[in-house]
């Protein structure tokens, strides 16, 4: 049975005599600034171009901080469609991704839509974000829903729920450790793969621009110089950190205005609280990072002590 609006102070869906109240839309206030041919290859993957096409739902995949959330953000703004974020986590159960049932004040129950169900109810986008921190029984409970079948069913309310024409969706994945092997059966679902890197100078000066229109020229570019050396020594800060770095080091020199730390100061300190005192240095943390890393080969038997791998007396040779 196809759901049916109900009129009401909260928004509800009926589908087979099962009330649904849904969830609430995101408010999309940001902007997508920089490299524009990734949000080109995401809308590309919305995209139907025939009646027997199906859309196809991307990873996005990239270190935490650099705007795959916001990338996802401005799809829905370009498509002028609703969205829905639902954050996964290590404990996201099966029932969380879909239907909640709450106990109401009169002692009925009551089912409450996850963000990906209203998403798939109103013909909107969802974003599964960080969804390599989500275990694989919660990830079985949607692969019929990321396949041709486009459907979910929740056991708990004792529905099958079919996607509207119009929706959408995407999944987010952090390149960290503490994430979870995402099954190649849902892999193979979530495709293709839209890697993001940091974004070139230019591009980061304008997203810390654009947060925090009010910041001194000389503060923004200290904070530039300081994630553009990070990124070419392959340290992981990213813009989030330099947003973060510059809020605080702004907050600082504003406390006093009758002693204002200098620029130098109350950036140099709000680098130290916000990322620690290893990011003073950066090059010797990169060092330390390749060595914790094993940058180098380790030896593979007792000759690679004694000999170099082409050496002619290698017993390995």
């Amino acid at each position: 049975m196809s759901p049916s609006t109900q009129p009401g102070t909260s928004r509800t869906v009926t589908i087979d005599g099962i009330t649904l109240h849904l969830a609430q839309p995101m408010t999309m206030g940001q902007e997508w600034i920089g490299n524009r041919e990734i949000l080109k290859q995401l809308l590309a993957c919305w995209l139907v171009i025939d009646e027997r096409d199906l859309p196809l739902s991307p990873r996005i995949t990239g270190q935490p901080g650099i705007g795959k959330t916001t990338l996802a953000m401005a799809g829905a703004r370009e498509r002028k469609q609703d969205l829905y974020v639902f954050q996964c986590t290590a404990d996201t159960r099966p029932e969380d991704l879909l239907i909640t049932p709450v106990l109401a004040e009169s002692g009925t129950i009551s089912y409450h839509a996850s963000p990906l169900v209203t998403a798939v109810l109103t013909g909107s986008i969802c974003v599964l974000d960080e969804g390599n921190r989500m275990n694989e029984k919660s990830w079985a409970s949607l692969a019929p829903l990321l396949d041709h079948r486009r459907c979910v069913e929740s056991i708990i309310a004792g529905i099958l729920i079919n996607a509207h024409a119009e929706f959408r969706c995407c999944v987010t994945m952090n390149e960290d450790a503490s994430t979870y092997e995402v099954p190649d059966y849902i892999l193979s679902r979530l495709q293709p793969t839209l890697g993001m890197g940091f974004p070139a100078r230019e591009d980061e000066l304008a997203i810390l621009r654009y947060h925090l229109p009010f910041a001194p020229a000389e503060m923004l570019a200290m904070t530039v110089d300081f994630l553009q050396e990070a990124h070419q020594l392959s340290l992981e800060y990213s813009v989030r950190d330099g947003i973060h770095l510059l809020q605080y080091a702004l907050k600082r020199r504003a406390q006093d205005p009758t002693h204002p730390l200098s620029a130098d100061a109350a950036w140099r300190e709000s680098l130290m609280k916000v990322l620690g005192e290893e990011a003073l240095d950066l090059p010797t943390q990169s060092r330390r990072r390749k060595r914790a890393l094993g940058d180098q080969a380790l030896p593979q038997g007792l000759g690679d002590f004694f000999f170099e791998s082409d050496d002619p007396l290698h017993p390995g040779r």
